[in-house]
């Protein structure tokens, strides 16, 4: 008997492949969204990576050019109103507000120290949106894949049980087949959930040390504005 058992379970296809064919209809749909899942994940992270690297690069050619010493009314004209990087868009919605801040005789208009606080302030915020963008998707993809996968899992299982009774059989070849795809929703749901939640939390940590050298940078730039005020 245990020859026969042995002989049959050699038989079945236990590939990857194998066990998704012989997997319920409820089962292949939980691993397909859990492969959906993983690649859009990945995705995510690539696509975040190079524009996190795009970012710290623009941030540290705009402060080499700003502490470089050229007069900020030449540096705006350079950037204008509008611009590309995020670093440059902080430091146009300081300036444009600086500027809108004079009257026609040269004078300022009261409040513009607060006015140009709260415009960078604006833009800093939407420079932070834009860069935690997809992030969440990366947050939701960790903590509900694992879950999704024992779903799969406990779906094959009972499959697997309703299978023993049918046929009256518990040996290995009967048995055995069930329960690796049953595991295979499991092991695919850690597959998507570990890789987003390690790089949830490192592009997570990395936007937030952009964002704080944007306000950094914001601090310094509405200092040296309030110098002019002042004088």
């Amino acid at each position: 008997m245990e020859t026969e058992t042995l002989a049959l379970a050699q038989e079945i296809d236990f590939s990857l492949w194998g066990l998704f064919a012989r997997s319920t209809l409820t089962v292949k749909l939980v691993m397909l969204l859990l492969l959906i899942s993983s690649f859009w994940a990945w995705a995510t992270i690539i696509q975040k990576h190079l524009i996190f690297a795009r970012a710290r690069r623009e941030q540290t050619r705009f402060e080499t050019a700003f502490w470089s010493g050229e007069p900020l009314d030449e540096l705006f004209d350079k950037v204008g109103p509008e611009p590309a990087g995020r670093s440059e868009s902080v430091f146009a919605a300081g300036m444009t507000e600086w500027r809108r801040s004079h009257r026609q005789d040269g004078a300022l208009i009261p409040g513009a120290q607060s006015r140009i606080d709260r415009s960078m302030d604006v833009a800093i915020a939407k420079e932070t949106e834009d860069l935690e963008k997809g992030l969440g998707l990366l947050a939701t993809v960790g903590s509900t894949a694992p879950f999704v996968g024992l779903f799969g899992t406990v779906w094959g299982i009972m499959n697997a049980f309703i299978e023993i009774a049918e046929q009256q059989n518990t040996n290995l070849a009967v048995v055995a087949p069930g329960i690796a795809e049953a595991l295979l929703a499991t092991g695919l749901g850690l597959l998507a959930a570990i890789p987003a939640v390690i790089f949830y939390n490192k592009l997570s940590s990395d936007s937030e040390k952009i964002v704080r050298g944007y306000e950094s940078f914001a601090d310094e730039f509405a200092t040296i504005l309030s110098r002019q005020l002042d004088a």
